[in-house]
């Protein structure tokens, strides 16, 4: 069962490879959809034993196997498994059966959902490792995918940069993830989990020398395999590579931001917890980071046109939430956000496709307005996405980002503070980017070109079913999971995730707060959504203008609206730089001096010009050949005459 549940997606994409071109592509569809239901409801199967406490496994054999050291083939599906591949196989299906009709003009579409079920494919393998080159296999097949489906026009220039900008900065953030593995390995001498978990907390008070400083290796460990996740999952200073993957389909989007890329590097720190847990310094940087990330991707969003940006920045922003929730050891809750951002998040960009799709493929929201009219169910599927996104009360969101506000309020660490007001001005952000996409894109009046509108449609049934499920998760998810993830008392887990005995009396900390504490986020959103209707009202007044013209705002417009700078601070202090350097210094001195002249290129010069050397003194004059006989007896003659006396 755990084989068929992993490797149906590798069927799905062995079978476009082979026959993509020779059969027909609706069929393919049809089964590619129902193969990644089956794996799907063949994993439903498991639950009752799963919340039981059964833990699964399968091997496929031995991979690698050196003295004494030997790493298997090897799944595991226990509980925090078994979480992430319900969200993974749930999104992944409907995103196929999504693409189906979203992409059946495209001429290649068999290829596009053989990378789709490649992207499963390896998100599965990642998740269900129970080591961590397994999990590395997973994790750089998953990086490759991306590349594939961010450039899958590969005719846009700005979709091939976008492809190679991710790939770039993902391998900077997987060098450390290496070097971290190759130090679990120094230090444990394995790589499995159960081994490396198990004596973890022997390695507490040890330290290793490099030179003439000492470091903990677990913090040295924890550190590097966190640089690992910042790649992944799009954390400050590794993030700028997410916004541009915009440039690849909608459908894309919504699987990398929804269930696959984006939540690898969560999943990873939630799996290492017992890891992490012995290092509370490295813990302080992750909550730090997490709500960095949070506040600055939430900034950035604001002032942000292309409508799938918007909505991308919004990602970045709650894996902030679920990264600083690892960081306040809450690593059930930060799992919890994650599924329930996954069905509201894939509805918000299946819903972006919708609107994309019917206005000719237009992505700036400038350039819309009074779609309500025209879309009434698009808009209905926005709204709730939306409102699941700002956490508005009983919708899925509610039950788990006001909660990770709750418990970092309840917390009586410097750290916990930080984050919270960092998170609640986030969250004011974040209801104030939604309603402003709402209001452009559906409550402004209407500012498409004519061509436009001739041609506006509303969603196909196939769409419109994928959007319908995804709705129904992200109103009802979050009610119906919070007892199980995070309840009182819950045994779910059965010690897939780990908390350290003085953070585990932490976890409901949150639950005693003062009732106006609570509803604080609700009245900063509820504040946020006034504001849009009224600056965007406001730009039609005198006053409205004048106030735009102030020089304070409009710097802090720039700033905003360049995403903080980072790509521009990048590109002049680090690419260009870097390419002038390797310019002068590699190209240049070496690959164009040094390598032409002691290579191949230099011999063969150097022997041509000794050669027309030599064939000028052939010249056929007799009277020049005895110059030169008499010459060479002379020279011979004089170096005897020297050596004899």
């Amino acid at each position: 069962m755990v084989l068929l549940i992993v490797f149906l997606p590798l069927i799905n994409f062995l079978l476009f490879l082979v026959c993509g071109r020779l059969c027909n592509w609706r069929l393919l569809a049809t089964y590619t959809i129902g193969a990644m239901a089956s794996s799907l409801v063949a994993l439903l199967c498991l639950a009752p034993e799963v919340i039981a406490g059964e833990v699964y496994s399968a091997s496929l054999g031995s991979w690698a196997i050196s003295g004494l050291f030997e790493m298997n083939w090897n799944f595991t599906i226990d509980a925090l498994t078994y979480v992430m591949l319900v969200v993974v196989l749930t999104v992944s299906t409907l995103v196929h059966l999504y693409a189906t009709e979203y992409m059946s003009e495209d001429p290649h579409l068999p290829r596009f959902l053989s990378y789709l079920s490649l992207f499963t494919f390896f998100m599965l393998i990642l998740v269900t490792a129970d080591n961590f080159i397994s999990l590395f296999l997973g994790w750089e097949g998953v990086g490759l995918c991306s590349y594939l489906l961010i450039s899958f026009w590969f005719t846009r220039v700005q979709a091939n940069k976008a492809a190679i900008k991710a790939m770039i900065v993902n391998r900077v953030a997987d060098l450390t993830f290496t070097i971290g593995i190759l130090a679990i390995f120094y230090t444990f001498q394995s790589v499995e989990f159960s081994v490396v978990f198990g004596l973890a907390p022997y390695f507490v008070t040890s330290t290793i020398l490099f030179g003439t400083f000492s470091i903990s290796p677990l913090a040295l460990i924890t550190f590097l395999l966190f640089l690992g996740a910042m790649g992944k999952s799009a954390q400050i200073g590794l993030h700028t590579w997410l916004p541009d993957a915009m440039e690849g389909p909608t459908p894309v989007s919504a699987l990398i931001h929804a269930a696959t890329m984006v939540t690898a590097g969560v999943f990873l720190i939630i799996r290492c917890s017992p890891l992490f847990e012995c290092v509370p310094s490295v813990l302080l940087f992750i909550t730090f980071i997490g709500a960095s990330t949070a506040f600055m991707a939430a900034t950035s969003g604001l002032l942000q046109n292309d409508l799938k940006k918007v909505i991308a920045y919004s990602t970045c922003s709650q894996l902030g939430y679920m990264v600083f929730a690892c960081g306040l050891s809450h690593y059930a809750l930060s799992l919890f956000h994650l599924a329930n951002h996954a069905f509201f998040k894939a509805l918000l960009f299946l819903s972006a496709g919708a609107v994309i799709h019917s206005v000719s493929n237009e992505q700036d929201m400038r350039r819309f307005g009074g779609l309500l009219r025209i879309l009434p169910y698009t808009y209905v599927m926005f709204l709730i996405g939306s409102l699941a996104l700002m956490g508005f009360p009983f919708l899925t969101g509610f039950y788990s980002k006001d909660i990770i506000l709750e418990v970092a309020a309840g917390s009586i660490t410097i750290s916990g503070t930080f984050a919270y007001w960092l998170g609640l001005i986030t969250a004011f952000f974040t209801a104030f980017y939604s309603f402003r996409l709402l209001y452009l894109a559906f409550y402004s009046s209407s500012r498409s070109p004519r061509a436009y509108l001739v041609n506006v449609h509303e969603l196909t049934p196939r769409m419109a079913l994928s959007l319908a499920v995804l709705s129904l998760g992200s109103i009802f998810l979050g009610y119906i999971a919070r007892d199980l993830f995070i309840g009182f008392g819950t045994s779910f887990w059965n010690g897939s995730i780990y908390h350290a005995p003085e953070t585990t009396g932490a976890q409901q900390i949150g639950e005693f707060l003062p009732f106006l504490v609570k509803l604080t986020p609700f009245f900063g959103s509820m504040l946020a959504v006034y504001l849009v209707f009224l600056v965007n009202n406001a730009r039609t007044h005198e006053i409205g203008r004048s106030y735009f013209m102030d020089e304070n705002t409009l710097s802090a417009h720039r700033f905003l609206s360049h995403k903080w700078y980072f790509d521009t601070v990048y590109n002049r202090l680090l690419n260009q730089p870097l390419l002038e350097g390797s310019y002068t210094t590699v190209f240049a001195m070496i690959d164009k001096g040094l390598l032409e002249l002691v290579g191949p290129t230099g011999l063969g010069k150097t022997s041509f010009r000794l050669g027309s050397f030599i064939t000028s003194f052939q010249t056929g004059r007799v009277y020049e050949y005895a110059w030169v006989m008499f010459f060479i007896m002379y020279v011979v003659s004089v170096v005897m005459v020297l050596v004899l006396t």
